[in-house]
């Protein structure tokens, strides 16, 4: 098997043993414990159902609940995170929406990994490599599992073998 070819199969394996990880395997932001009271329960309540619907791959409904969410509570980083990822897989011409909330998502919570991971495999799909990789770099500070599955994503973007398909979700 030629070498391009043989890293094309291993990141597609890898996209696929990590979106077909089960329950087990996180979205974007996981779910959160619902506060009592007040708007942030009501927005809290609304991002857990768009989570739902985003590991259903329902993605048109997940960005109505996020966007309601947000509604509620602009500075819900999570649910800014999980609306630029059902935006992004919605497609590209959704990206340059998709990049302005993962950009909100870290200005509220710059420790938030996912949105790093996410905006980096944006970032691949949009032959931006320079700015994944540094998203890489403070990837590897926050968490190395998800930083593999970037620097996956950026080689096969270097060796022009990334698609933009579907990235598997992360924990």
């Amino acid at each position: 098997m030629r070498p391009a070819r043989r890293r094309t199969v291993a990141l597609l394996g890898a996209v696929w043993a990590v979106w077909h990880a089960g329950p087990a395997a996180a979205v974007e932001s996981d779910p959160l414990p619902v506060p009592g009271g007040g708007p942030r329960e009501r927005a809290t309540r609304l991002y857990n159902d768009g989570v739902t619907q985003l590991l259903a791959r329902r993605y048109a409904q997940a960005q109505a609940l996020f966007e309601q969410a947000l509604a509620l509570d602009e500075r819900f980083a999570e649910a800014h995170n999980n609306l630029a990822y059902v935006l992004r897989m919605q497609g590209a011409r959704n990206f340059s929406a998709s990049l302005a909330h993962y950009d909100r998502a870290i200005e509220l919570k710059p420790t938030l990994a996912q949105a790093y991971a996410y905006r980096g495999m944006l970032f691949v799909q949009q032959g931006d490599l320079a700015r994944a990789r540094a998203d890489l770099q403070r990837l590897l500070q926050l968490d190395a599992r998800l930083a593999t599955g970037l620097q996956t994503a950026i080689d096969a973007g270097v060796a022009g073998e990334y698609r933009g398909g579907v990235v598997g979700q992360y924990d």
